[in-house]
Parts: C-alpha cells; sequence; structure tokens
C-alpha cells in the first residue's frame, strides 16, 4: 500500500487504521462533535482532511487517553484557548500547553462526574439492603 503525503486527503478507512478506531466510531462522532465536517463525494464517501485528522487526534486523545466524556470533550474542544494552544506534531503526537483557562474546563468536568459518582453512591447508602 502507498503512503499518501500528510496533506492529502484521507478516506474513512485510512483514518480508522491510522487512528486504531474502528468506521463507526468516527461517523458518531461526526455526530457529537459539529466542527469535524469530512469533505462528501458521491455515495457520500468521505474525505478527511489533514486538520480533520489532527481533530480526530484530539477527540480520540480525549475520550481514550484523558478519560472525558463526550459532553467534557465537546466542552473542552468548545474552549478557544485549548483549541490555539493543542497542536499535532509532525509524527502525530500532540503537545499540549496547559492554559488556564482549559485547567479550569477539565476541573468542571471531574466535579460533575464526582457529583455523578457521590450520587450513586449515596442512593446506594440510603436504599434499604434486599
Amino acid at each position: 500500500m502507498s503512503t499518501k503525503a500528510d496533506d492529502a486527503l484521507k478516506t474513512i478507512s485510512e483514518v480508522s487504521v491510522l487512528l486504531d478506531v474502528p468506521p463507526h466510531v468516527l461517523r458518531f462522532w461526526e455526530q457529537k462533535f459539529v466542527s469535524l465536517r469530512p469533505l462528501k463525494r458521491s455515495g457520500s464517501r468521505r474525505y478527511y482532511r489533514p486538520d480533520d485528522v489532527a481533530l480526530l487526534r484530539r477527540i480520540r486523545k480525549l475520550l481514550y487517553v484523558d478519560g472525558f466524556t463526550i459532553k467534557g470533550a465537546q466542552k473542552l474542544l468548545r474552549n478557544k484557548s485549548y483549541c490555539d494552544e493543542s497542536t499535532v506534531m509532525k509524527d502525530g503526537t500532540e503537545s499540549s500547553t496547559p492554559t488556564l483557562s482549559a485547567a479550569i474546563t477539565i476541573l468542571d468536568d471531574v466535579k460533575t462526574r464526582l457529583a455523578a459518582l457521590k450520587q450513586k453512591l449515596d442512593s446506594k447508602i440510603d436504599s434499604p439492603a434486599s
């Protein structure tokens, strides 16, 4: 298989292999992340630009590595300073310089998840044992 140039359009299959994410997950992310809009040609065939692939790398990292929920990742990606400070290097790895607003967004997501866990634990303690 020939290797495409970094700036070439990539199909969903190529991006799926590149990011180790199934194609159906990539299509699902398109529905959840409004800024992700690959080109669609005849037969609804998707073609991902380099910027789309970079965004998909960020989304994958947030969800699979950093443990964000989809809602938390959406909130973080909407944060302009996170998008400006986070860059993808030539080798495909991501370099991220934390900013105060990005840290606050991350902490807000953690706080929300902890509150949900506390609520679940409280409901188990309050309910009588069967």
